[in-house]
């Protein structure tokens, strides 16, 4: 494993396994998980979302059927992923409500209500040893929180009175943090509930340490320093005291644990800010990082940075995949990891050492203001699963030719290819781009036999960097009379008379901190104390975000939109935790400390996703990976996706962008699900489609699976409406709600 990392040596890491390698060597197995409950997001611990069951084979999942269905009951597109516990599905609904169902007839048992800010992507259960204790884990509005899993109520004896404030222990004021919790919801391990976060993307945003918290009392119980303070390992790959100003380097996605050997995997993202780092000079450990934790105490075991100093927003967000491989007659208990960028690292899961070799490349320096962009790069022999150029050669041949013209000219003066810096003279056109490539819920595996399966996507980004300057209100006298009376009369009693702040945030430049999409939900939803302002119009939003130092460019993060109906039901408790208001509001960090050296400007980019479809299709597919022999064992194009192909499947053009998820089952079947509301069962070894699907809505999140009486369904979240450039769905016979569908075998006669 010797890899170049400036002035912290690998060695270093593998001196540091010595204290504990004899407990290790005495822990063997793959995992002690049995994979056959589906209790926490991604089915367990191990993130596989592998399932041990003997009813649906290759031979009759084309004979799957809708069983029952569970209706969201409004327009809000949820990401969620169901679990089940026992007799008893978990799931997010109406009125933004935690609801419990029987798994055998969609029967509501209780709701929990109005739980606005839950993380989007799910919870998870936990239970005593003696089965008498039994909990929802999950963060809501920047707060950890619990359920009684049987009564649907508030655990208040949990925390403080019910919460643990999970912006508390990041050295910096908890006041000043707008943003921490994570969008998935952790990883439970023995007692400990193991938490990452989503504290942001723009300069000084907070750090995103590693926390464990006492399932039963919220007892904090080891913080990891995902940016190291002074002393620590890692620390001198950075400039002096940038832990006090660099922010990032967390896990907003999904953490993978190995039970039987207690170790949790990290693949954690890159620093603040993604796209020009002078302020942060040196390889900067542990972003961009897979990272090794003893689970029980937080401290580190190994790691391996897939990518230095990132300039790229190449976050590691894919689960790290826990499987044993065959490699020349030995085998190797391993941990695989996908990254955006379309590599495939495979470590031994004890000790980091590679499976296959990684050889560090030379790639193009930058050309920025003190940017140093890191001279090598790692680069796996293992075959990449994504294109990284886009070319006029590979641009989307189904472009109207007034549109491949203006591309070529682009084309002839921007630069693209693997690990070319952003600039601030040319555009960068970078494939993959921010969203992969794989992403969060795009890998899965079978764990004994060293497959591992992965939903990718070819979507490019396109950057270019401009200075960051003092924003210039670019609104009519007549939109800005407007703003300017709408402010008074619905925000000036919290947030002052120039932005300042008073009960509520500080909103000067709030426009360079959050996106549009998220500027837009917390205005017409609420957050916290704030009411949500239903009837403001676009042009309001857009004038009253330009107003604030924003350009209102949209990057699509799911919000709470739609109808909202009221829940109605067996509600049992509605709120969650009531949270105690901050005594005073503190400003987010916007300046270097005093006295910290700094570069004399600061850069940013938009993350240019605007054209999905920029090269040739097909942009996503399903791919199985034999770690094995280290081959692409087979790949599908999948989902759908009407993007300049005017519907035409025949022109190899089925597949669109994705954030959907996958259900790998012992007797061979992998199930996706994909864009266009499509649900497919492919043949594991050869990748034949054995069955597919229309759903009547988008599906969203992961699909889930349990048994009860040795029958076996699969649950889809089919909660969303079909975007723009899906093909037509609107006619199918059998419609059903927005909601929760799920498949069974029919029963026998």
């Amino acid at each position: 494993m010797n890899q170049k990392k400036g002035p912290t040596k690998i060695t270093c890491a593998i001196i540091a396994l010595s204290c504990l390698f004899a407990y290790l060597s005495c822990n063997t197995g793959s995992s002690s998980y049995n994979h056959t409950t589906w209790s926490q997001y991604g089915g367990g611990p191990d993130q596989s979302k592998y399932f041990d069951a003997a009813e649906i084979t290759r031979q009759n999942v084309s004979k799957l059927q809708v069983a029952w269905s569970y209706s969201t009951e409004d327009n809000i597109p949820y990401m969620f992923q169901p679990i089940v516990a026992d007799t008893t599905m978990y799931v997010y609904g109406k009125n933004s409500s935690i609801i419990a169902l029987s798994i055998v007839t969609g029967k509501e048992i209780w709701i929990h209500t109005n739980l606005q800010g839950l993380s989007r992507r799910g919870l998870n259960y936990w239970e005593s040893k003696n089965g008498k204790d039994k909990r929802l884990v999950f963060t809501l509005n920047n707060s950890l929180q619990e359920i009684d899993a049987i009564t649907g109520k508030s655990i208040k004896k949990f925390g403080d009175s019910g919460y643990v404030d999970m912006r508390a222990g990041l050295e910096r004021d908890p006041t000043s943090i707008r943003r921490m919790q994570a969008m998935t919801p952790g990883v439970i391990y023995n007692d400990l509930i193991i938490l990452g976060s989503a504290p942001g993307e723009g300069y000084f945003s907070p750090p995103g340490y590693i926390r464990a918290y006492n399932i039963v009392t919220g007892k904090l119980e080891w913080t990891f320093h995902t940016l190291p303070q002074p002393g620590e390992f890692g620390y001198d790959t950075w400039p002096k005291d940038a832990y006090k100003y660099v922010g990032g380097v967390n896990v907003w996605s999904e953490m993978s644990v190995d039970e039987s050997r207690g170790i949790v995997f990290l693949p954690l993202g890159s620093p603040t800010y993604d796209y020009y780092g002078a302020d942060r000079l040196g390889s900067n450990l542990f972003g961009n990082s897979l990272v090794a934790l003893d689970a029980r105490t937080g401290k580190r075991i190994w790691h391996y940075q897939t990518v230095h100093h990132d300039i790229w927003d190449y976050d590691l967000s894919a689960a790290p995949q826990l499987l044993t491989v065959n490699r020349d007659g030995k085998k190797i208990d391993a941990v695989a990891i996908a990254t955006k960028h379309g590599f495939v690292f495979v470590f031994n899961r004890e000790n980091g050492e590679p499976v296959f070799p990684i050889e560090e490349k030379p790639f193009p320096a930058s050309e920025m203001p003190g940017e140093m962009a890191w001279p090598t790069q790692p680069v796996p022999s293992l075959p990449s699963f994504t294109r990284h150029e886009v070319t006029k050669e590979t641009l989307n041949p189904f472009f109207p030719d007034s549109i491949k013209q203006k591309w070529f000219k682009r084309l002839d003066s921007a630069k693209s290819g693997l690990y070319v810096p952003p600039s601030d003279k040319y555009e960068t056109i970078m494939m993959p781009g921010a969203l992969g490539g794989a992403n969060y819920g795009n890998t899965a595996c079978d764990p004994k036999n060293g497959i591992m399966y992965i939903l990718t996507q070819e979507y490019a980004s396109i950057y270019k960097l401009n200075k960051v300057v003092p924003p210039k209100i670019d609104l009519s006298e007549n939109d800005l009379n407007k703003v300017k009376i709408f402010y008074t009369a619905n925000c000036q009693s919290c947030h002052g008379d120039k932005l300042q702040g008073l009960v509520g945030p500080s909103l000067v430049n709030i426009g360079q901190r959050v996106f549009y999409d998220e500027f837009k939900n917390i205005v017409q939803n609420g957050r916290g104390r704030m009411p949500g302002l239903i009837h403001v119009d676009e042009q309001t939003l857009s004038s009253l975000f330009r107003y604030m130092g924003g350009i209102p460019r949209s990057f699509n993060f799911p919000g709470r939109r739609g109808d909202n109906k009221k829940a109605t039901g067996p509600i049992v408790d509605s709120g969650g935790a009531r949270i105690k208001p901050d005594a005073s509001k503190g400003t987010p960090m916007s300046e270097y400390p005093e006295g910290v050296s700094h570069p004399e400007n600061r850069y940013t980019t938009d993350y240019g996703t605007e054209w999905m479809g920029l090269a040739a299709p097909p942009w996503s597919s399903i791919l199985a990976y034999d770690l094995n022999n280290g081959t692409i064992k087979w790949r599908m194009p999948i989902g759908e996706d009407s993007a300049y192909v005017k519907g035409d499947k025949s022109k190899g053009a089925p597949a669109g962008a994705l954030r959907k998820g996958m259900v790998i089952t012992s007797t061979g079947v992998v199930f996706a699900t994909a864009k266009g509301g499509k649900l497919y069962a492919f043949d594991a070894d050869t990748g034949k489609i054995l069955w597919e699907t229309t759903l009547s809505n988008e599906v969203q999140g992961q699909p889930t699976m349990y048994t009860y009486k040795g029958k076996q369904y699969l649950v889809v979240n089919a909660s969303a409406n079909f975007s723009p450039d899906s093909y037509n769905h609107s006619i199918k016979p059998g419609a059903m709600k927005k909601g929760y569908v799920v498949y069974a075998l029919p029963e026998k006669k």
